[in-house]
């Protein structure tokens, strides 16, 4: 589902101390699969979750998405694989709204509202109705085991809780790709083992996941369809 052809992100690019933090990756990341970026600090698998997402540019390279629902294509373009390094930053928001769920280490969540305010913040650009859309995070949370904490105020949850809440979010626009940077970094074990045994629930689903970590829990699992281990910016290890 996802391509990328010798792509390079250089930050400070042309000043005295530019910093390469992915250094020529070409990977073919497979659809409806658990694929896991394994690798210590530094090595550039956040960087390339956020270039695979739609949240930064590679400094050069190709990344492909195939199989994209026609209604994310820009007007024109009918190409499958679509080559998405060189789109407009309008196109590029539609594509990273609907087609990517993130997850992140400290789960973001906006402290002051509600869970269920939070889950529902990704819609608010799409203008959606706003019973729908609260409808659907209702539904979300509740699959979650999180339906009592509705109108619980975020800083009240446990860390588990809390990353129950960023998952909800990472879901209410029914992406079909789940990106997760370090998602059990704060969780202890058995945490961790109830968030890889939800993402084999979406897997189950047919959602395309993958995740960026150097836990054992989850780059040892047997729902890791295939793990790839990255060191100072390359690709040293792929099936």
């Amino acid at each position: 589902m996802i391509e990328l052809a010798q792509v390079v992100k250089t930050y400070s690019a042309g000043l005295a101390t530019p910093y390469t933090a992915v250094a020529g990756v070409t990977l073919d990341i497979p659809g409806g699969q658990l694929t896991v970026l394994k690798g210590p600090s530094g090595s550039g698998k956040t960087t390339l979750l956020s270039l695979i997402g739609c949240m930064a540019r590679p400094t050069s390279g190709r990344i492909h998405l195939r199989g994209l629902p026609p209604g994310l294509l820009p007007p024109g373009a009918d190409a499958d694989p679509l080559e998405i390094t060189s789109l407009p930053e309008r196109f590029l928001t539609t594509i990273r709204r609907r087609t990517f769920g993130f997850i992140f280490q400290q789960f973001n969540l906006v402290r002051g509202i509600s869970v269920l305010e939070n889950v529902m913040l990704p819609t608010y650009p799409t203008g959606e109705d706003r019973e729908a859309v609260e409808a659907r995070a209702v539904t979300r949370l509740e699959a979650l085991g999180m339906a009592r904490h509705l109108k619980a105020p975020v800083d009240r949850l446990s860390g588990g809780e809390a990353q129950r809440v960023a998952i909800a979010r990472a879901l209410i626009n029914d992406p079909p790709v789940i990106i997760a940077d370090e998602p059990t970094a704060h969780l202890d074990s058995r945490l961790s083992a109830e968030f890889m045994e939800l993402m084999g629930q979406f897997k189950g689903a047919g959602r395309t996941l993958l995740i960026a970590s150097h836990d054992p829990i989850v780059h040892d699992s047997p729902l890791a369809d295939l793990v790839i281990v990255m060191r100072d910016g390359q690709v040293v290890s792929a099936p």
